[in-house]
């Protein structure tokens, strides 16, 4: 295969070593395959290495351009790259937390990567295999994932899940009737860190205890830790695990600290931050070992894309989702008591 492409007798002659040379060629994003898709060849060969088609719901935010880039193997270097599906199209939608000159540039980001952007959501059945809503909002999270799931569609919505447990029901029990996998989780969950520590437990024993942390900015469609604070309270249960009964909160404009009570008598807490030096990280409590991490951003995108991608291929969630609706029942709670001075309050009634 050193010649181009160009040739139309290359992909008959093609061995399995140049077919998988060919198959990395055809992964490397839709601009490369406009190239050559006019090849009757061509076109045999891309039914036949055709990867999952992604369908994204929501442009405001830059998850948009960062899962793109590491799905259809574009503008990022190969050790980012996550094998098996591409972004192909998507709907942008409007936004009531990114302001329109961003949007736009998303948009037009994605379309230079060769997505195709619809005007409408529902434009995309028929188009893509699976859909991730990323919307930042979680209160159209709902709304947006329903069309995609009754039409038998698997959906990863990125956090926060919703912004409220009444409605996270709702979303869980629409994929159990449909029986669609559903997904939800920040990215922190799978930092190489906590993989590390979760790889390691034979050494260090059994978590007794966990406190983590990152921003926690605010915004109104989002309030209180479902904007950002989602971060530290996904990387507590992703060392904890669930079972958190209940909560207490205590409130800062600088930040907030929230304390969660075990069934198993553990305690585990978040801090948010939102003034000073930002930074994501944990410390855990184990039976053998105490350990205290910083979180390296880099990697958290890629390994979350793996999960996501894996469940579109499998048809099986990575994470019940039992377990993301105790999660949005953690932080409406943490919530309930910072408006009560910090009164102990369960996450569920």
């Amino acid at each position: 295969m050193s010649g181009g492409l160009g040739d139309s007798q290359l992909w008959v002659n093609l061995n399995w070593t140049e077919f998988g040379a060919a198959r990395k060629v055809y992964e490397r994003g839709v601009a490369n395959t406009r190239l050559y898709g006019k090849l009757p060849e061509f076109d045999i060969c891309e039914r036949s290495l055709r990867v999952m088609r992604i369908g994204i719901v929501g442009f405001d935010t830059s998850h948009v351009v960062q899962f793109t880039m590491r799905l259809n193997h574009i503008d990022i270097e190969e050790e980012q790259w996550v094998d098996g599906a591409q972004i192909v199209a998507g709907f942008p939608g409007t936004s009531q937390i990114t302001d329109d000159d961003t949007l736009a540039q998303y948009t037009q980001t994605l379309a230079g990567y060769g997505v195709e952007v619809v005007s409408a959501p529902e434009e995309l059945i028929g188009k893509v295999d699976a859909v991730m809503v990323e919307f930042q909002s979680g209160a159209v999270h709902l709304e947006y994932a329903r069309p995609f799931i009754e039409a038998g569609l698997p959906v990863f919505v990125d956090k926060p899940f919703t912004c409220s447990v009444a409605e996270a029901r709702q979303l869980a029990d629409l994929a159990e009737a449909n029986d669609v996998p559903l997904f939800s989780s920040s990215s922190l969950r799978y930092a190489l860190e906590i993989q590390q520590l979760q790889a390691e437990k034979e050494q260090t024993g059994r978590v007794i205890g966990a406190m983590a942390y990152s921003p926690a900015s605010l915004h109104p469609e989002n309030p209180g830790l479902f904007h950002y604070g989602i971060h530290a309270v996904e990387t507590l249960y992703a060392l904890m695990g669930p079972g958190c009964l209940e909560v207490g909160c205590v409130y800062e404009d600088d930040g907030e600290v929230v304390v969660g009570r075990w069934k198993d008598g553990r305690l585990g807490s978040v801090r948010g931050t939102r003034a000073g030096v930002h930074a994501y990280g944990f410390t855990v409590w184990c039976e053998k070992e105490v350990r205290a991490h910083s979180i390296n951003a880099s990697y958290i995108y890629r390994e979350l894309l793996k999960k996501v991608v894996g469940m579109f291929e499998s048809g099986i969630a990575p994470l019940d989702i039992a377990e993301t609706i105790e999660i949005v029942a953690f932080i409406e709670a943490a919530a309930k008591s910072a408006q009560n001075s910090g009164q102990v309050t369960p996450l569920f009634d």
